[in-house]
């Protein structure tokens, strides 16, 4: 495994300046929460739910498409096959999920940010997917190699992102066929954080984990999850062999696989929310049981992805209360089955980071984090529904995860936090501004929120009255001037060079 990172300097300026997300983490590499899930349906409800998503397995059944072995699969393990639907008996789905390991760890190559996914620990990941970048001088336009790294090396050096991700944005600029050996290089090379693979061809697939394993060697990937695919089913009730391939490579390598159904509701799924959460328990249930007849105990994690939609233009809508719900009802479904779960994110239909982008990508994630979900895609960034990377919002919305590690850590109760002895030292009637115990606390008591402008109308105009874009422009900006690239073994990175151009010299271009 490569070397770890050289550390920046040290003291109260350096540790005021990681906290603040100017230098190297300091923030855990997992959020462990120490505050209850907020439950949001009762015992029935949840146990109809249940109910309806068995009912889909066993008399519905689930479509399995263009991947014969899948289907050979299927068969081999007593599941109703005709011709490309598989039903399975009520309760099949579930007792193959048992043998999903409830939490385990994703390693990253500098071992001080492995992360933890499943139980009680929250994994924060940034945007996944967009075609289209977004800043504030260029504005908006198709995303590029260079913009792909840039987003890569800002997600390594915010201390409330956890993970790395995989298609922070397409580099549109690389052809399909080949740019996910450049990208997956990129995560590599310029993080050391943990990252996902490529899931779109069977062939991406397997170069991720070949990749991996000339990153953390044989060994390494043999006995931990190490990277991870993560893939979406063709609702409603399809899944192809996009998913089923990426299931057979990530999985029988004992590597991790998420699974979320994308339902847009009134489209891919029913217009009622109940339905909708039945239907997406239900494809990603059967889909955990693939990868645990793939391989027993293989990593995976449980997906939903439930927006509503305006039944009037059928653009989908988000921070809605009904995709809110569903973020707390799916995260208690995915407790009484034992498996990790993937949801929610800092999600907004809006175009700029504005008014509307806050709301709708607060209430989304507050929802998200409060009902558990372990691991978190589109934490920071996503614009315009998922169409676009905004490099400003991806900077504004990680400042605001930093106060989940705060509110997820629960209430400290010990002897400083009740604060006696400066009880001892203020008299009644006086102030605690300059006793000893605020001055030993003042740097660590309060979240630091950096995009939020606090200071009188004089200092914000003396500083040139920018909004909050305006700030989060400049600090990534700064931010990028001081990145320092992690050390690397250099065999490491010639192999994996090497893997990348022989790849590249096996196959013509494909802009499509």
């Amino acid at each position: 495994m490569s070397a770890a990172p050289e550390r920046r300097p040290g003291g109260r300026r350096g540790a005021r300046r990681e906290r603040r997300g100017e230098g190297g983490p300091s923030a855990p590499a997992t959020i462990t929460r120490k505050v209850g899930f907020y439950d949001f349906a009762d015992e029935d409800a949840l146990a109809r739910i249940e109910d309806q998503a068995d009912w889909l397995l066993q008399e519905v059944g689930v479509e399995f498409r263009d991947d014969p072995e899948a289907l050979r699969i299927w068969r081999a393990a007593g599941a109703d096959v005709q011709e490309t639907r598989v039903r399975l008996d009520r309760g099949m789905a579930r007792s193959l999920c048992g043998t999903a390991p409830a939490e385990f760890t994703q390693a990253a190559r500098n071992p001080d940010r492995s992360v933890t996914i499943g139980g009680r620990h929250q994994v924060f990941a940034p945007v996944y997917g967009p075609p289209f970048v977004r800043c504030l001088e260029k504005g908006r336009r198709y995303g590029s190699l260079e913009d792909f790294e840039k987003l890569v090396k800002l997600t390594a050096m915010l201390p409330s992102l956890h993970h790395s991700g995989f298609v922070t944005c397409e580099p549109c600029d690389v052809p399909v066929n080949k740019r996910h050996l450049d990208m997956l290089y990129a995560h590599m090379r310029w993080s050391d954080k943990p990252f996902l693979g490529a899931i779109t061809a069977m062939e991406r697939a397997e170069d991720s984990v070949a990749m991996a394993r000339i990153l953390f060697g044989d060994e390494a990937v043999d006995r931990h999850c190490v990277i991870m695919g993560n893939v979406n089913t063709n609702s409603p009730m399809l899944v192809d062999k996009v998913v089923t391939e990426a299931i057979r490579v990530y999985s029988a390598a004992g590597q991790g696989m998420i699974v979320a159904p994308f339902i847009l509701g009134g489209a891919m799924g029913p217009v009622t929310t109940a339905a909708s959460i039945a239907q997406a328990l239900a494809e990603a249930m059967a889909c955990c049981a693939f990868s645990q007849l793939v391989r027993p105990g293989a990593p995976f994690i449980l997906g939903n992805f439930l927006s509503s939609m305006s039944l009037k233009s059928g653009a989908p809508t988000f921070g809605m209360p009904e995709p809110v719900i569903s973020n707390y009802v799916i995260g208690q479904l995915a407790r009484r089955l034992g498996v990790p779960l993937r949801c929610g994110g800092s999600l907004t239909a809006s175009k700029v980071p504005d008014a509307q982008a806050a709301y709708e990508s607060a209430d989304s994630m507050q929802s998200t984090a409060l009902a558990g979900a372990n691991f978190v895609l589109h934490s920071a960034g996503w614009l315009e529904g998922g169409l676009v990377t905004g490099f400003e919002k991806l900077i504004l919305d990680a400042d605001r995860l930093g106060a989940y590690h705060v509110l997820l850590g629960g209430l400290p109760v010990d002897d400083n936090a009740l604060a006696r002895d400066a009880y001892g030292e203020v008299a009644p009637g006086g102030h605690f501004l300059g006793c000893g115990h605020t001055l030993a606390n003042y740097e660590t008591a309060y979240y630091d929120a950096r995009l939020s402008d606090s200071e009188s109308f004089e200092q914000w105009t003396e500083r040139g009255e920018k909004d909050a874009c305006r700030r989060a422009h400049e600090r990534w900006t700064r931010m990028l001037d001081e990145y320092q690239a992690p050390s690397i073994d250099e065999a490491t990175d010639e192999a994996l060079r090497d893997f990348i151009d022989r790849r590249k010299a096996e196959m013509p271009d494909a802009w499509y």
